[in-house]
């Protein structure tokens, strides 16, 4: 059993009020826009990092434009192209370094059907890596083959690497999470996300079934020295009763300065996460009190909270609704991303726009601010 303290209501209430502060919709700025100003067009999916040779901001996500996964990916182009930006500030202007096509994360001569959620990752030695999730045009399960649709595939994460970044290529790609064919409620494997813990490399990932009914997270680690990718568990954090029921897709991880009311606290982390109450748009009776649902591509976020000695044990304090709502459009704000530095943090996050296209928008809050908040 952990040794570790309950946090108290107080302790919640500061890490509800950084989140909302990092997170701020109102204020976020478009940093990427989408190809185009209209439902169906995103930029996002990615994460944030410093290149440790220059100090410039890393970017990297994925173009996904108007189709509908329901018919086959054959209706529109979709996940079409993986995109690493690089800028000089968080308030500065971020230009396209790396570009790759789907033809051009093929791994193992197999065909990618789309690209999901990116994650980049600076390495001890300051080499780079970049984990990428694609659909390959791979096919169910016998035993559960009618449940495939026409045009889709199947789900994995693969890995490039280089010294620098400006030398990172698809050449010598690698898959290093397939999809889970041993475990049909876990059969997809996308949307990476990673950190360091005690030397060792987390990499959270997103499952789903392979009837698309939820979806939920797992990790794997890579220790220090190994390349191989253990699994720690498929259930990170439990979805919940209210407005978290269908999805539980963890996406970041921040750890909480150990300052104010925190000081005296073992070290823990906040787990910015994307849920929904539905997979699908529903419509509410008219005599109900509306409120913000999500459902699946318009996803809405939490928080959860874990001491890093209990990891992969987290909480989320996000119970009864949801903490990140786009005030534009369908409300959707998602795949949150934040980079720390000794200036304060950057964040960023796909969200709704009143066109309903989702652009990679993104807030800085000095530390200044961070240490005032949990003072």
């Amino acid at each position: 059993m952990s040794e570790n303290p309950i946090l108290s209501p107080a302790h919640e209430e500061k890490l509800t009020t950084l989140a909302r502060a990092l997170v701020d919709q109102e204020k976020a700025r478009v940093i990427v826009e989408p190809q185009d100003r209209s439902t169906g067009f995103w930029f996002g999916g990615g994460n944030v990092v410093r290149d440790p040779g220059d100090g410039s901001f890393l970017i990297c996500g994925r173009y996904r434009n108007y189709g509908d996964s329901r018919t086959g990916t054959g209706a529109g182009a979709r996940g079409l192209e993986c995109a690493i930006f690089r800028g000089e500030s968080p308030d500065g202007e971020f230009e396209k370094i790396h570009s790759w096509s789907k033809q051009d994360v093929e791994c193992d001569g197999v065909g990618v059907v789309s690209i999901e959620g990116t994650a980049l990752h600076i390495m001890p030695n300051g080499a780079i890596e970049l984990f990428i999730s694609t659909e390959k045009d791979n096919s169910y399960p016998d035993d559960i083959s009618s449940f495939q649709k026409p045009g889709t595939g199947v789900w994995a994460i693969d890995r490039i690497s280089a010294d620098k970044v400006q030398d990172l290529s698809p050449e010598g790609i690698t898959e290093i999470v397939p999809n889970d064919h041993d475990d049909y409620g876990r059969l997809h494997c996308k949307d990476p996300w990673t950190f360091d813990l005690n030397g060792d490399l987390v990499l959270g990932y997103c499952t789903h079934p392979f009837t698309w009914s939820s979806s939920g997270t797992a990790i794997r680690v890579r220790n220090s020295g190994s390349d191989d990718y253990k699994l720690v568990t498929k259930d990170m954090l439990s979805r919940g009763p209210v407005w978290d029921i269908a999805a539980a897709r963890v996406t970041e991880r921040l750890a909480v300065p150990q300052v104010g009311a925190f000081a005296d606290l073992p070290p823990l982390s906040l787990y910015f996460y994307d849920s929904c109450e539905n997979l699908r748009q529903l419509d509410e009776n008219p005599t109900a009190v509306a409120r913000p649902r999500g459902w699946s591509c318009e996803e809405l976020g939490g928080i959860a909270v874990g001491f890093d000695s209990d990891f992969p044990n987290v909480q989320s304090i996000s119970r009864l609704g949801p903490l990140f709502v786009s005030p534009h459009g369908t409300g959707c704000s998602r795949y949150v991303a934040t980079c720390r530095t000794d200036d304060g943090v950057f964040t960023n996050w796909q969200q709704s726009q009143k066109d309903l296209s989702q652009p990679l928008v993104g807030t800085f809050l000095e530390m200044g601010e961070v240490e005032t908040i949990l003072g």
